[in-house]
């Protein structure tokens, strides 16, 4: 995992810790820790792990099914972004001429847009406007002392049952299946042979499989590509299938190790829970579900930050990269603006 890196003072949110996610409602927070090795202990956990690899793992002692929690949640001020068109798509000719020079095969360029919010906004009203607004299958509120995530994410990056593993990258967005180009299925291919390479650093050899590649998947405004990798682990547990696949492959790119060196120098602000892990985990049953954590708003220094990218190849259109970017973000913006 990388290193992590310090963030400013997260918005101090009223009312006690929860997390909504899985189904369940978990309050009576009982511990915080960052040693994801609390995973494989016991109890049932939120985790939120951002992208620079910051670890935060909860315990709670009360889980129960339950629909979201109710809040107060005011609109936030106007949005500003990390970066702007030209300079997006100033970042879109470097990674094609990295990949001119053999730097990289491809990599997910992101900025992240911010607003001021209300002091009296409830993370809690978020997530209910998100559920209603923008189901997604890997939702996940979240409210600590210092942290408060709502995401609406439909990426799945890790799921465990028992020994099983699986994920479920993502390449490829349009507005229709219509819109999906073939550098969409490429790119995708692309990830998936990374994220079986990820896998393979802790599963039984030859256990690794891909079930399902480039299956088209309809989320509420857009479509996506998805393909399924699947893995039996061996003696690994959370730490170490972290440490083998962090960060997620789709938002980071091929190979990984490169493009993660390129994007810290393209991207000018840090992106947070935005494309980390964020999820539970049932250490008792042995099962787990984190999300790559896309379609996610955060709180920091009094101002609501919400991500967006887009996966970057040589065929890339930088201009077309920027509408994927608005497309990916208008609908969620929406919601939150009411």
């Amino acid at each position: 995992m990388r290193p992590a890196v310090t963030g400013g003072q997260a918005h101090r949110w009223a009312g006690a810790p929860f997390a909504h996610a899985g189904g369940v409602l978990a309050t009576g927070l009982a511990d915080v820790t960052t040693d994801p090795g609390a995973l494989d202990s016991r109890g049932w956990w939120a985790v939120v792990v951002t992208y620079e690899g910051k670890v935060t793992c909860a315990r709670f002692d009360d889980v129960r099914p339950a629909a979201h929690p109710a809040g107060h949640w005011p609109a936030p001020g106007e949005w500003t972004s990390s970066l702007d068109e030209p300079a997006y798509v100033a970042g879109v000719e470097a990674i094609r001429a990295a990949i001119a020079d053999g730097v990289v095969y491809q990599a997910n360029l992101c900025r992240v847009l911010s607003a001021p919010i209300a002091p009296n906004a409830d993370i809690a009203g978020l997530g209910a406007r998100l559920a209603a607004g923008n189901p997604a299958p890997h939702a996940m509120t979240l409210r600590l002392p210092g942290l408060a995530v709502a995401s609406a994410s439909p990426e799945l990056y890790l799921a465990r049952d028992g020994r099983t593993v699986t994920s479920r990258p993502i390449k490829g967005t349009g507005r229709t299946a219509r819109d999906l180009l073939p550098k969409d299925r490429a790119e995708n291919v692309m990830i998936v042979d990374l994220v079986r390479n990820d896998l393979g650093r802790v599963a039984e050899v030859g256990s690794v499989r891909v079930p399902g590649l480039c299956e088209v998947e309809e989320h509420p405004g857009l479509v996506h590509l998805v393909s399924t990798v699947e893995a039996r682990l061996g003696s690994a547990g959370w730490p170490e299938l972290l440490a083998a696949t962090f960060p997620p492959g789709s938002v980071t790119g091929a190979p990984k190790s490169s493009a993660l060196t390129l994007l810290e120098e393209l991207e000018p602000v840090p992106r947070g829970p935005y494309c980390g892990a964020i999820g539970w985990v049932d250490a008792d049953a042995r099962r787990g579900a984190l999300a790559v954590g896309i379609r996610t708003f955060w709180a920091e220094d009094g101002m609501l930050r919400f991500g967006t990218g887009a996966g970057i190849t040589w065929g890339s259109d930088p201009h077309g990269e920027w509408r994927e970017t608005e497309l990916k973000a208008a609908r969620l913006l929406e919601v939150a603006s009411g």
